[in-house]
C-alpha cells in the first residue's frame, strides 16, 4: 500500500518546478503485474511489444514461437521495482536480460523461474517469481514520456508530456523545467484531436505518419484511463522505433479502489500471493495493515494517528509490530477481526488501542475490545487510550467488563504503560 502511495507522491510532485503540485489524495491497494498492464494496454489498441508469459520451464519453446525478433527481453514478473539490477537466491544476477540467441532464452527463464528475486524494493529474503515475460526487443529510435493523472487541485484529470523520457523524470522536470508540459482535461471532453496534436507536436513526433500514429495512442490512453477508473497511467517511455512505429515499452497504472464495484474483472486480476497474509486477511475487513518488526500490536483509527502512535511508541522506546488504521467508520465486528489478527502474530506482546472518536462512537471500540478479548481468550497485556465521542460511557463500559485492561489518558501514557509490559 505504501509503496503505491509513493508512486503516486513521486509522479504528483515531480512537476513543481514547472507547474503546480499535482496531489493525489488516498493510497491505493491493487498492483498488477508489468504484463497484465502490458495487456490492459493492448486491448485498448495501445502498441506494445509482442510477448509471451512463461509459468512452466517447459513452456519456453512454445512462448518463443509466438514471437519474431533479433532480440528477446527476459524479465521476471514480481512487483517490486530494481529487478535488472537484483539477485536470486540462487545466485543468479539480474531479472531483466537481453539476448540475441534463441537457444540462451530457456537457460535464463531456468535461473529465475520458482526462485527469489532480491531487489531493494523487497524484503532480504526476496520474492518468489512464478511468471516470466519473454518480449520482442524494440530498437528506439526516440523516448518520451507521457503520464495522465487525477490532480486534486485541478479536480480532475490531467496530461503531463515531456520530450525526455526513458529517463530519471524528476531529474528533468528539476533541471529542464521548458521541458515539461501540462494540460488540464476536462473529464467529459478527454483528449480530442487538437489536444492530441498538440500534445504529440511537442513530443517531437514531427513526420505527418508518425505524428498521426502518436495522437491514436494518446487518445487511446485517455480511454484506457477513463474505462479502467485510473488515478494514473503512466508510460515511460512512449518510444519512436527505427521502422517508424509509435510503441509504449513500459507502463504503470495505478487504479481506484472505490471503482472496485464497477471493475470487479479488473480487481480478480490482483496476484496476492506477494502479499503479507495478513495484509490480505485484513482487506477482507476493510482493515488497513501492514506488518512491522516490533513487538507491541497497535489499533488505531486513522493513517495520521497512527503513525504518530507508532513515532510515541519508538520515542518511549518500544516497537511497533505493525500499522493497523481500522477506519473513521469502524464496527464491532471490525474491532474484533483487527484483534484476532494482532493477537495471531506470534511478535505480538502487548497491543495498544489508541483511539480518537470524531466519527468513530468510543463505546463501539469499547464493546469490540471486550468481545475480541472474551472470545479470543486474549493472554497478553492490554492497553487502551480513548478519547471522543462518548468517550466517558465508552470507559465505564470497559471498567465494568471486570477484564485486567490497562487505561492512559493520554497517547504518551498508554506508549509508556505498553512499552513497560513487554519489558523482561
Amino acid at each position: 500500500m505504501l509503496r503505491v502511495l509513493g508512486r503516486l507522491m513521486r509522479s504528483a510532485q515531480l512537476f513543481r518546478n514547472s507547474t503546480r503540485i499535482i496531489c493525489v489524495s488516498n493510497a491505493r491497494n491493487l498492483n498488477l503485474l508489468e504484463y497484465q498492464s502490458k495487456e490492459l494496454l493492448r486491448d485498448s489498441g495501445i502498441s506494445v511489444q509482442n510477448f509471451a508469459i512463461v509459468d512452466d520451464l517447459t513452456q519456453t519453446n512454445s512462448a518463443l514461437e509466438k514471437l519474431h525478433t533479433d532480440e528477446f527481453v527476459i524479465k521476471a514478473q514480481v512487483l517490486a521495482g530494481g529487478r535488472g539490477k537484483g539477485w536470486f537466491n540462487n545466485g543468479f544476477k539480474g531479472g531483466v536480460h537481453l539476448t540475441k540467441d534463441r537457444n540462451a532464452v530457456a537457460n535464463y527463464v531456468k535461473n529465475m523461474l520458482g526462485h527469489r528475486l532480491i531487489t531493494k524494493q523487497t524484503s532480504k529474503d526476496g520474492i518468489l517469481v512464478q511468471k516470466i515475460m519473454i518480449a520482442e526487443s524494440v530498437d528506439i529510435a526516440r523516448e518520451t514520456y507521457v503520464c495522465i493523472l487525477m490532480d486534486r487541485q485541478h479536480n480532475g484529470p490531467v496530461l503531463i508530456a515531456s520530450p525526455a523520457g526513458g529517463m530519471d523524470i524528476e531529474a528533468v522536470a528539476e533541471k529542464h523545467p521548458e521541458q515539461i508540459k501540462t494540460i488540464t482535461l476536462d473529464i467529459y471532453h478527454g483528449i480530442d484531436d487538437e489536444i492530441a496534436k498538440d500534445v504529440c507536436v511537442f513530443l517531437g513526433f514531427s513526420d505527418m505518419d508518425i505524428l498521426k500514429k502518436a495522437m491514436y495512442e494518446l487518445k487511446n490512453l485517455w480511454k484506457l484511463f477513463v474505462d479502467i477508473d485510473a488515478l494514473q497511467v503512466e508510460i515511460n517511455p512512449l518510444v519512436e522505433t527505427t521502422d517508424k512505429q509509435v510503441v509504449a515499452v513500459d507502463a504503470k497504472i495505478a487504479f481506484d479502489d472505490n471503482a472496485q464495484f464497477r471493475q470487479q474483472d479488473l480487481f480478480a486480476l490482483e496476484d496476492v500471493s506477494e502479499k503479507d497474509p495478513r495484509e490480505v486477511d485484513a482487506l477482507r475487513f476493510n482493515l488497513n495493515y501492514i506488518g512491522m518488526d516490533g513487538n507491541i500490536g497497535c489499533l488505531v483509527n486513522g493513517a495520521g494517528l497512527a503513525m504518530a502512535t507508532m513515532d510515541i511508541i519508538k520515542l518511549n522506546g518500544g516497537s511497533p509490530a505493525n500499522f493497523l488504521d481500522v477506519g473513521g467508520n469502524v464496527k464491532e465486528d471490525q474491532v474484533f477481526q483487527a484483534f484476532r489478527i494482532l493477537s495471531e502474530d506470534p511478535k505480538v506482546k502487548v497491543i495498544l488501542v489508541n483511539v480518537f472518536g470524531g466519527i468513530v462512537n468510543c463505546v463501539t471500540i469499547a464493546k469490540g475490545i471486550i468481545a475480541a478479548s472474551q472470545n479470543l481468550g486474549l493472554k497478553i497485556p492490554l492497553v487502551v487510550r480513548l478519547e471522543g465521542t462518548n468517550v466517558t460511557e465508552a470507559k465505564k463500559v470497559l471498567s465494568e467488563s471486570g477484564l485486567p485492561i490497562l487505561t492512559a489518558n493520554n497517547l504518551d501514557e498508554a506508549a509508556k504503560k505498553a512499552v513497560i509490559s513487554v519489558k523482561p
